[in-house]
């Protein structure tokens, strides 16, 4: 089983719009200057239980969240894919109509495809539940406050539904 080590609801810092947002526990990355190293154990924090998803897939029944986002710790790192991807079953059957983001210190076009380094049986459904997919890690000397929903220059934000239909990563325009 998962752990987490915090749920943000109303949170507006990590997406478009209000959203709930689930920070898992568990990262091998263990990047330079993380603003979240409390989430790098996986025991961290809590249980991600049944009692836990329901009441995350109950915070976004209000009309005015826009959705859920995922960060960590680390989403896809191998045991996080394995738990999250019957969650993000659960939340697309509960609120169809919700996006999703997920935030990665890995590479979509590198790492999250066949061969890659956390590509697992899971990570092509994981992604075909996911909106939009804010990819690569956080680098101090690409840092930029301005950027909209991530930190440095290197990371983007990706269209996934547009991505994985085209095979190659598609940047979205804010």
């Amino acid at each position: 089983m998962i752990h987490y080590s915090a749920i943000k609801k109303n949170d507006i810092a990590n997406g478009e719009g209000v959203r709930t947002s689930l920070f898992v526990s568990g990262c091998r990355r263990h990047c330079p200057h993380c603003f979240n190293k409390e989430t790098w154990a996986f025991d961290a924090g809590h249980p991600f239980t049944n009692e836990v998803q329901q009441q995350i897939i109950a915070s976004l029944s209000s009309e005015y969240v826009q959705g859920l986002t995922i960060l960590g710790g680390e989403p896809l790192e191998e045991e996080n894919q394995a738990g999250l991807m019957p969650f993000l079953r659960k939340v697309k059957e509960a609120c169809p109509t919700k996006s999703i983001w997920l935030y990665t210190g890995y590479i979509f076009d590198v790492d999250l495809q066949p061969g890659g380094s956390k590509y697992t049986p899971v990570t092509n459904r994981i992604l075909s539940m996911i909106d939009v997919l804010v990819d690569g890690p956080f680098i101090m000397e690409e840092k930029q406050l301005n950027l909209p929903y991530r930190g440095s220059r290197n990371q983007r934000l990706l269209d996934m539904p547009s991505s994985l239909d085209s095979g190659s990563a598609v940047v979205l325009e804010l």
